[in-house]
């Protein structure tokens, strides 16, 4: 999810689980379970003028601790396996999750996320990493600033609309996310994230201005998800990705 200043056009903007996927800040946190629960889910990515990549990530929750595990790789181009930590406080109205990720190629970064408030409730998370390369399988500024509200007052469903913005390396990125879940019964839910991105690669590029959709389909404990991504990473390339997976 981070990747250094120096680095970014190549590599990405960010750090897939650190603002983790910013998860449990902005999202519903998976059933914390008394035992271990699992998640794996392998990724195709598709990106135009660019080799075909893959991405393996094994995620385990326990109560309030959630580990994981990941290798990306793309062809003889670039590869790298990433490790993180992530734990849950609950205070009251007042969720807080910081989170840990290291990665090879001497990446390291780390985020705090805070969410306020039940049916309805704000969001603000920081991020920071030590500017080594890394590919951002989060697509949105890591060396960041988050805030944003969300509800949980409509028929079944969890509404949000927030924004990642980077503000350390000065690239002007700033991606908005409008998120809908909708779980219609206990085996299925529905989620849908359009984001609408501008900024630059780094301070030398010009700026982009790019929309996202992400949709992903869950039954029991398999999930689809697919996605269309313009200007991925703050690229002049577009980027389709295609996951599927099962929690065990």
């Amino acid at each position: 999810m981070f990747t250094g200043q120096k680095k970014q056009k190549m590599f990405g903007a960010g750090m897939y689980a650190m603002l983790l996927v910013m998860s449990s800040a902005y999202a519903d946190i998976e059933s914390q379970s008394e035992t271990w629960r699992h998640k794996f889910t392998p990724t195709y990515y598709v990106t135009t003028n660019q080799t075909d990549a893959t991405d393996l990530n094994l995620r385990a929750n326990h109560l309030t601790h959630v580990i994981w595990v990941g290798h990306y790789w793309r062809g003889n181009e670039f590869e790298q396996t990433r490790i993180g930590y992530e734990y849950t406080s609950q205070f009251s109205f007042i969720q807080l999750v910081p989170s840990l990720q290291m990665a090879t190629h001497g990446f390291v970064g780390g985020s705090i996320n805070t969410q306020i408030g039940e049916s309805i409730y704000a969001v603000l998370g920081l991020g920071r990493t030590n500017a080594q390369d890394y590919y951002n399988l989060n697509f949105d500024p890591n060396d960041s600033l988050l805030y944003g509200v969300g509800t949980k007052l409509l028929p079944k469903s969890n509404l949000s609309v927030f924004t990642v913005m980077d503000n350390r390396l000065h690239t002007d990125q700033v991606v908005t996310h409008l998120v809908w879940k909708f779980t219609p019964d206990i085996h299925q839910r529905l989620t849908v994230d359009w984001s609408r991105k501008q900024g630059r690669a780094t301070v030398n590029d010009d700026s982009v201005f790019g929309d996202a959709l992400s949709v992903t389909y869950d039954y029991g404990d398999v999930f689809l998800r697919i996605a269309q991504d313009h200007k991925v990473n703050f690229s002049t390339e577009d980027q389709t990705r295609l996951s599927v997976g099962i929690r065990y």
